[in-house]
């Protein structure tokens, strides 16, 4: 296995195999198969692959048409697209109506690097949580990314699964994905003075944080938060009651997205020190993923500085 793959690379991948498995499966796309990785699927079902063109809107009301008559329907283009502008279609069409939509989203976040700032999008998650009935998933790495939507085509009902351009570390084989559960955080690293909860492709940058810090003695718990909706509550509360101090990590806006999420738990539940990686409050620009990530402060480095403000705490 190789070290490393983005997840809309394991999207294409599994795609193929869950054709297979679900005669009811159809695919679409608005005109970028090549980039989401859809066209892995059209290679052995094309008749069951339709390319929308540049209409995302058309696409996701289509989607529930043909969920509607029966359909498992994964409907994929960039998360700028899907979120920004076919919201309302997703809303008032897919979630209103529970239609059996999985909204597969890739290029999300900073990373998309060089496309710049028109498509780099950090309210996806923001978004999508607020709809009533939608599940909301951002796996960390290929194998996890495989596991977590063989399960979403698995479950009745609407979906959002964020996927990236660029490739990440593994953490997960085929073997130990297999744990992996919707809804149930996992816990990557045990530890007691710290509580690191990161998702999607901040989960490498978590871990490589997490092993600079034991160097010092700090000892960090790190969790993979894949499902951002339905949130293991209990995770998070048993974390605060533990460690009392948690570290949020995403590669998406600290408002309204994991940080903020966590914060509602822990606000009502079990009140601890609290402190936010992500994007804050401010557009991207192009340049590499890297440097990018850097810059608007997604590293190991962020989350290590961050940890220490709240040993200070």
């Amino acid at each position: 296995m190789a070290d490393k793959m983005a997840t809309r690379e394991a999207y294409g991948k599994v795609l193929q195999e869950l054709g297979a498995e679900y005669p009811n499966l159809v695919v679409l796309d608005a005109d970028l198969s090549g980039s989401t990785k859809t066209g892995e699927f059209k290679k052995v079902f094309p008749e069951r692959f339709f390319n929308f063109g540049i209409a995302e809107q058309n696409m996701y009301g289509a989607a529930t048409g043909l969920a509607l008559s029966g359909k498992i329907v994964c409907a994929s283009t960039f998360a700028m697209f899907a979120s920004g502008r076919a919201f309302e279609i997703i809303r008032n069409s897919i979630g209103y109506t529970h239609a059996n939509v999985k909204v597969c989203a890739t290029h999300a976040g900073i990373t998309v690097g060089e496309d710049g700032a028109s498509h780099q999008t950090f309210e996806d998650l923001a978004l999508m949580r607020t709809i009533p009935g939608m599940t909301v998933v951002n796996p960390s790495d290929g194998a996890s990314a495989k596991e977590l939507l063989r399960q979403v085509v698995a479950m009745e009902g609407p979906c959002y699964v964020r996927l990236g351009r660029a490739a990440v570390p593994f953490f997960y084989d085929e073997e130990s994905a297999k744990e992996i559960k919707l809804g149930k955080g996992n816990t990557l690293r045990e530890g007691k003075d710290v509580t690191i909860i990161a998702t999607g492709i901040m989960v490498s940058e978590a871990m490589k944080a997490a092993e600079e810090l034991a160097i010092e003695g700090i000892d960090c718990r790190v969790i993979d938060m894949h499902t951002i909706k339905p949130l293991d509550e209990d995770i998070i509360i048993k974390a605060a009651k533990e460690t009392g101090a948690i570290l949020t990590c995403e590669e998406h806006s600290i408002i309204g997205g994991l940080g903020s999420a966590v914060a509602e738990v822990t606000a009502t539940n079990c009140p601890c020190q609290l402190y936010m990686v992500g994007q804050r409050d401010t557009f991207g620009e192009s340049g590499s993923p890297e440097a990018l990530k850097a810059k608007y402060g997604m590293t190991a480095s962020d989350i290590y500085k961050g940890v220490h403000v709240l040993m200070k705490k």
